[in-house]
């Protein structure tokens, strides 16, 4: 009898567990996947104040994008960092890089990529469908490509079925975007993404496989590259030492900065190499004579620069610069 009032009790139990189970089910109501959230692109950038594209993201101007093409990974590095930004490098070490004489510059749009899960995977190939997109998941950032932008995604460094792009999307992204791309994955068909001029590419490896196990989860939102974390919106600068991911805010300050410290670079290997001033007075604070002969220099040579001449005519009208 004893055992037959336990019995009783757990199947009571048994039931009301599943009745509050079901009644918490239909209590909860469930929202679809988010695969990209303009809002959430503005709330990784509170700091920009200039344009955004439709997607939420930054836009930074072409012709700072263009200025940005001759700032080294040392200088933005060390600019970015200064201004309380530890996470935003990458080391080339360890990475395949298809043009590595050519740098990488432009507006970032992520994707996160992670192993497959069928009920997660649904979800989102379901909103997907309901939102508009076609094809295949990795292509639906492609679709989302503008001028200027590069595609910098995190495929969990998987290489063996996790090749993103082949041949085709590589010749797609190109046709959006007039760009490269970064991804912490792999690529196939790389001899024929080869052929697509002007296209680079940062990846973990070549290999013949298709896509497999991998799932797309979202679309601009913050993002592991190695070391260092990509925000959309943000100006990336890949040269073959490492990537930076410069925050949309400090954009402008990174190449006025890098633009300045590279002129007086140069201004002080030619002096030096003249015999001109001794490493001692080089290697400090200017004195007001080497601060004129700096500006008679900058007008002397201001059509031979690496800098263009109305960036020198406005670092000449500052009389107050800490040369």
């Amino acid at each position: 009898m004893k055992n037959l009032r336990l019995s009783i009790s757990v199947f009571v139990l048994v039931l009301l567990a599943g009745q509050w189970v079901a009644n918490a089910q239909d209590s909860v109501k469930v929202e679809p996947p988010v695969i990209s959230s303009p809002a959430l692109a503005v709330q990784c950038t509170p700091k920009w104040t200039g344009p955004r594209s439709e997607d939420g993201r930054p836009r930074v101007s072409d012709s700072l994008l263009e200025r940005m093409k001759n700032v080294s990974v040392t200088m933005a590095w060390g600019i970015v960092r200064q201004a309380g930004y530890t996470s935003c490098y990458e080391t080339g070490l360890g990475w395949h890089i298809l043009r590595p004489d050519e740098a990488i510059v432009g507006r970032v749009l992520t994707a996160q990529y992670m192993p497959s899960h069928p009920d997660i995977n649904k979800a989102i190939m379901d909103q997907g469908k309901a939102e508009g997109r076609i094809g295949s998941s990795n292509s639906w950032p492609i679709d989302m490509l503008k001028k200027g932008d590069v595609y910098v995604a995190d495929g969990f460094g998987k290489v063996l079925d996790g090749t993103l792009i082949g041949d085709n999307l590589a010749n797609a992204i190109h046709a959006n975007s007039g760009k490269g791309v970064i991804f912490n994955a792999g690529i196939r068909d790389l001899e024929g993404i080869e052929a697509v001029e002007g296209f680079n590419v940062w990846h973990k490896g070549a290999d013949p496989s298709y896509l497999k196990d991998v799932m797309l989860t979202a679309i601009n939102v913050p993002i592991r590259i190695g070391q260092a974390l990509a925000c959309p919106g943000d100006v990336v600068l890949a040269k073959k030492e490492g990537i930076v991911f410069i925050p949309a805010h400090l954009a402008d300050k990174v190449v006025t900065e890098a633009e300045g410290i590279l002129l007086r670079d140069t201004f002080g290997h030619q002096r030096l190499r003249e015999g001109k001033y001794t490493p001692g007075q080089i290697d400090r604070r200017w004195t007001e004579d080497i601060q004129k002969d700096f500006r008679e220099w900058l007008k002397a040579n201001k059509d031979q620069l690496p800098v263009s001449s109305d960036v020198i005519e406005d670092m000449l009208k500052s009389e107050t610069r800490n040369w």
